[in-house]
């Protein structure tokens, strides 16, 4: 079975409810605090394990529970066991419930714990056919308070690899666990193995139908303490606990806030207050991560589609590029298209409809834009935000001096090129003239940014100067596909 000798076992059993007032006192009744429960029988989880576990002892009932029996087989006996339809039978007409939907659901609950198990496979679930199940023996319910170190895992698993049956063979997971435990206790491996092989000649000496029921038991315990990849962990840490993991403090075991009775008399007033510090340090953080906005997993990936989708024509990967790479071909047509800004592609000119930073990092699109922007008188604001952004490249030498050229240019209450900024934007970029940095216009750049993303290039987008654009482009495009597909023509022909 589970490798815990007789004192660590008990140490993890279930506590036994005593008059000594709160747990882990001593019998000194000076504070004269009444009886209380244990902070384990407290807990929401031990409420839980109460209620599930009286249901299963009344289907355990040899009267009235569900019907277990031992089934032949061609070649063996498989003992102690019921089918998942008479376990749902037996809750609708025993239990308080109405449908199958919500008794396969609490039957489903009640495996994850561990309480009802199958036979042939590793995933605590139950369903409605003819599937063998199997009651876990009271040791192993989870009220017992059950913890598993690593060491009795490793011994469990070195045990299944001796026993040398088709029924006993380690999944690929638990192989996998098996290596990495080999590993991390490579010094004290030679005890773990001692163990594993007192423990499978005692079993060896039991009944052969004894033998299966107690494998059967010991290998859902560890379903549950140690389950499979994917499946539902019903032993995962307390969000308390899983808070103060990275950061414990170990001087405050004996300190329960809000339970003054059960406060040690030995806590100091310093340990008190850091306490106190340390938990409205966890709440501030609490606080901050709500206030975060969250966004759904499948609305991100949704934008990742349509991002790839948008842009999937300018992958080379999968649509061959219009010009050759220069420095493969040593073929300069790249090149040269770009000083023809008559003759581009309608490809090339959609692209500027993806969004402002596409349009502006495109020469000809740039130029574009600024013959646009001067037709509306708002050709400023782009000089401004061009400005900031040479400003951030520039050496530190010549930082000062340009900040100062900026501010007299665009910003200053005599400026030969003023623009417009809100009085937020204005009075921030005022009081970082006081560093005189590359970062002092950055508030008013994003704003003018905004203001040129949402109304200037929107309208870029509905003028006729990029339509007229775009149906020159698309125009050249198609007569030069009708001229290549000519040449091609008249090529074959002569070759034939």
């Amino acid at each position: 079975m589970v490798t815990m000798n007789s004192d660590k076992a008990q140490a993890k059993r279930k506590p036994e409810p005593s008059n000594e007032g709160c747990a882990g006192s001593s019998t000194d009744n000076t504070m004269g605090a009444p009886h209380q429960l244990s902070t384990s029988e407290e807990s929401p989880n031990h409420l839980l394990y109460k209620k599930m576990e009286k249901i299963v002892e009344k289907m355990q009932d040899e009267t009235i529970g569900v019907p277990v029996r031992t089934v032949k087989s061609f070649i063996s006996k498989i003992p102690s066991v019921f089918t998942g339809s008479d376990l749902i039978m037996w809750m609708l007409k025993n239990l308080d419930i109405e449908d199958q939907v919500e008794a396969l659901h609490m039957a489903h609950l009640m495996a994850a714990h561990g309480y009802i198990f199958p036979i042939d496979d590793h995933i605590l679930t139950l369903k409605n056919d003819n599937t063998f199940y199997r009651f876990q023996t009271p040791y192993f319910w989870p009220s017992n308070c059950w913890e598993p170190e690593n060491t009795d895992y490793a011994v469990y698993l070195c045990k299944r690899t001796m026993q040398n049956k088709t029924r006993l063979e380690l999944a690929d997971y638990e192989a996998e666990n098996l290596a990495r435990l080999q590993k991390m206790f490579s010094r004290k491996w030679e005890f773990i193995f001692m163990q594993a092989e007192a423990q499978s000649k005692v079993d060896k000496k039991r009944d052969k139908l004894e033998r299966k029921v107690l494998d059967s038991q010991e290998r859902a315990f560890w379903d549950v303490h140690r389950p499979m990849p994917g499946c539902v962990n019903t032993t995962e840490i307390d969000i308390k606990k899983a808070c103060r993991m990275n950061k414990t403090l170990r001087h405050n075991k004996n300190l329960q806030i809000g339970a003054s009775s059960c406060m040690s008399s030995s806590v100091s007033d310093t340990t008190y207050k850091t306490s106190i510090e340390f938990y409205k340090e966890q709440i501030n953080n609490l606080k901050s991560r709500f206030e975060r906005t969250n966004t759904k997993v499948s609305k991100v990936a949704d934008a990742y589609i349509t991002y790839y989708e948008q842009y999937l024509e300018y992958d080379c990967f999968f649509v061959s590029p219009e010009y050759p790479n220069p420095w493969i071909s040593d073929s300069p047509e790249l090149w040269e298209q770009e000083k023809q800004a008559k003759d581009i592609s309608a490809r090339r000119v959609k692209r500027w409809a993806f969004s402002l930073k596409e349009l502006l990092q495109d020469p000809i699109g740039h130029d574009q834009f600024v013959k646009f922007l001067d037709k509306e008188f708002s050709g400023e604001n782009l000089k401004f935000w061009e400005a900031v952004q040479q400003l951030k490249a520039l050496p530190q030498s010549e930082v000062q001096s340009k900040v100062s050229d900026i501010w007299n240019e665009f910003l200053a209450p005599d400026a030969s090129c003023p623009i417009n900024v809100d009085s937020h934007s204005y009075e921030a970029t005022k009081k970082n003239m006081g560093n005189g940095d590359r970062w002092s216009f950055d508030t008013a750049a994003a704003h003018v940014y905004q203001l040129m993303k949402s109304d200037s290039y929107s309208r870029y987008l509905r003028s006729e100067m990029y339509k007229e654009y775009l149906n020159v482009s698309k125009k050249k495009t198609s007569v030069k596909g009708i001229r290549s597909i000519v040449s091609f023509s008249a090529r074959k022909e002569t070759i034939t």
